[in-house]
């Protein structure tokens, strides 16, 4: 049985089957790459805007389409003075007439014309075409074709360096993670992504940006779109190392309420961003990037992917992008947060303290049993004391006669037996 397929246009809504049910699927805000996912339409005045800044046209065209121009202006350039050197020829008489002395030597035909041009423009100078003193129009046509053709070998190269370098190929050697990662850094759920320089030659400075875009359509077609600033903990960064950017969840931020169930049901783009300069080439770059919430993974970290050597610290990028799971709370940082302020404060007993003394405190004496009056009197009790370093003596009751030989005691006096207990 044939299958029949139905084609999706750009306008539909296109549904996509996901762990939380069927979805409908977003274009991004940001590519992963960097660019831009937006396309203009009906623009005022568009070519005009393009021919008035023609130099950013021709840096930001693809390499092929400028070639294409670039050997236009040449081949073009040198086709019109060759015809104008052509009916200068015409009008001297120089190709009906091959005795007369002609305005430029060896030019009798259209072809010989355009081949005076191009020797003029690009200074070849075969010697066998050459000017003469004959024409003056000629002369002045030559002066300009010189000035012209180094204004167009100027924006050539010119164009030519700037495409090269641009900003655009060296964001390329500065990368970010293929995901960010929430869990816990100094008892607080924090953000986390990753940014790292694939090139040896370092940067001079950084800077690091988050915005949080959220888009909302209304009924009737309007587009709403919000920003919201992440804080960054650390937004100056030297980026010698790859770096772990973190952004902390706390009040105050667009995260601070949002649990694991309410990222997987959430309907934003966390875009980021590092503006640096090279110490190459002293200009200003900035690289960007964008993750949606099922790029957000909760309770994971990066793993460590720098190790120390006796010469070094080797940078092992095949660990780049690499996460491992951790245990971390799936509730909202404000609830966390609340949960952390009822807890109650763990109660140190008076022997686990650190500040007290190492050495045991006195233990207080057993207290003897209540016995009859005759017995207490025929068998006093015994108080033995025990020297120590600190000076605290350790008291300790003793009722056996068989302690007196290795230990010193002390006794009760005779006249204190017979009082009354």
């Amino acid at each position: 049985m044939t299958k029949h397929y139905t084609p999706v246009c750009p306008a539909d809504n296109v549904i996509v089957k996901t762990e939380n049910g069927f979805q409908s699927k977003k274009h991004r805000y940001i590519r992963k790459e960097g660019n831009c996912n937006i396309v203009f339409r009906h623009v005022p005045e568009e070519w005009l805007l393009f021919v008035t800044d023609i130099f950013t046209t021709l840096v930001e065209i693809r390499w092929r389409v400028m070639f294409l121009i670039f050997a236009l202006s040449y081949i073009l350039s040198w086709l019109f003075f060759g015809i104008i050197f052509w009916i200068i020829a015409l009008a001297h008489g120089d190709i009906q007439d091959e005795n007369i002395d002609p305005c430029v030597y060896e030019v009798r035909s259209f072809t010989a014309a355009f081949l005076f041009s191009l020797e003029t423009q690009t200074t070849i100078g075969y010697g066998a075409r050459g000017m003469s003193e004959n024409c003056m129009i000629a002369i002045i046509v030559v002066t300009v074709q010189d000035v012209i053709s180094c204004f167009i070998d100027t924006f050539v190269i010119g164009i030519v360096v700037s495409k090269m370098a641009s900003a655009r190929k060296r964001a390329q050697t500065l990368g970010f993670s293929n995901c960010a990662v929430i869990n816990l850094r100094d008892g607080f759920l924090c953000l986390s992504w990753r940014v790292g320089d694939f090139r040896r030659h370092h940067l001079v400075e950084g800077t690091a940006c988050a915005q949080l875009v959220r888009s909302m359509v209304h009924a009737t077609g309007k587009v709403d779109v919000t920003y919201d600033d992440l804080r960054i903990m650390q937004k100056e960064i030297a980026l010698v190392t790859p770096t772990t950017i973190t952004h902390r969840m706390e009040p105050g931020s667009p995260l601070y309420k949002m649990s694991l169930a309410d990222l997987q049901k959430a309907d934003f783009e966390l875009v980021v961003s590092f503006t640096y300069t090279d110490d190459s080439t002293g200009m200003l770059h900035q690289t960007r990037s964008s993750y949606t919430p099922a790029e957000i993974l909760w309770g994971q970290v990066f793993q460590e992917m720098i190790r120390t050597t006796k010469r070094f610290h080797r940078v092992d990028y095949n660990l780049f992008n690499h996460t491992a799971k951790v245990l971390v709370p799936e509730v909202s940082p404000e609830v966390y947060e609340h949960k952390k302020q009822l807890r109650p404060s763990p109660r140190h007993s008076p022997r686990s303290s650190p500040g007290l003394s190492p050495h045991p405190s006195p233990r207080p004496s057993p207290k003897p049993k209540k016995k009859n009056l005759q017995e207490g009197l025929l068998k006093p009790p015994t108080v033995m004391v025990e020297l120590v370093n600190d000076g605290c003596p350790d008291l300790n009751v003793t009722t056996t006669k068989e302690e007196k030989s290795s230990q010193d005691t002390l006794t009760i006096p005779n006249d204190l037996r017979g009082s009354d207990i």
